[in-house]
């Protein structure tokens, strides 16, 4: 994977979380690596997560969501950061995604075919979830399905591959120490 420009994306809206430290985390570790590095926290940026008429009127991206879009051009790679609320991405992120990957940047249909071009190939991504569940549990009973629209429905949609995800948890029953680890683990990815 090409990390050298990387878009870094906090899905949590509370940076303060476990799950912006490690974004934070990633951040530092991919800097020290000498990537060239764009952080957006969605929490703190000011946009309409709502695609008010779907793809049948255009609604103007505010300021924010320009600046985000662009980077995400610029961007060789991307690392998402978000929890797993009800098994899927918080309301947030998928607003966002609604609102930016959108027909002529993200992907488009071809005529007369149930075929798309995919407009951000060239892109790699690595996804990292944090979940109260056992990442076990998710996986074997629930089947993943927040992972499989990351993958799949969203990035893959879009030509961004490979996606690697790393589901980190159960978090609410974790100790320091196990979050040291996961803060290590997370660290080493920004880096290689």
């Amino acid at each position: 994977m090409d990390t050298r420009r990387t878009v870094v994306i906090l899905g949590h809206p509370d940076s303060e979380s476990f799950t912006g430290h490690l974004a934070a985390e990633y951040v530092a570790a991919a800097e020290s690596a000498g990537r060239e590095v764009r952080v957006f926290r969605l929490g703190e940026m000011d946009f309409d997560p709502i695609l008010h008429h779907g793809y049948r009127e255009r609604q103007e991206l505010e300021p924010d969501l320009v600046e985000l879009r662009g980077a995400i051009t610029w961007a060789t790679h991307l690392a998402i950061f978000y929890p797993i609320w009800w098994g899927e991405i918080p309301a947030l992120l998928k607003g966002m995604f609604d609102r930016i990957l959108l027909p002529g940047y993200a992907f488009k249909y071809r005529k007369n075919s149930p075929f798309w071009d995919r407009l951000l190939a060239g892109r790699s991504a690595r996804v990292f979830t944090t979940m109260d569940t056992p990442p076990w549990y998710f996986r074997w009973v629930y089947r993943r399905p927040g992972h499989r629209v990351i993958r799949s429905n969203i990035l893959d949609f879009c030509g961004i591959r490979p996606v690697k995800i790393h589901s980190i948890g159960s978090v609410r029953k974790s100790t320091p120490e196990r979050r040291a680890r996961w803060v290590e683990q997370v660290r080493r990815y920004a880096g290689s």
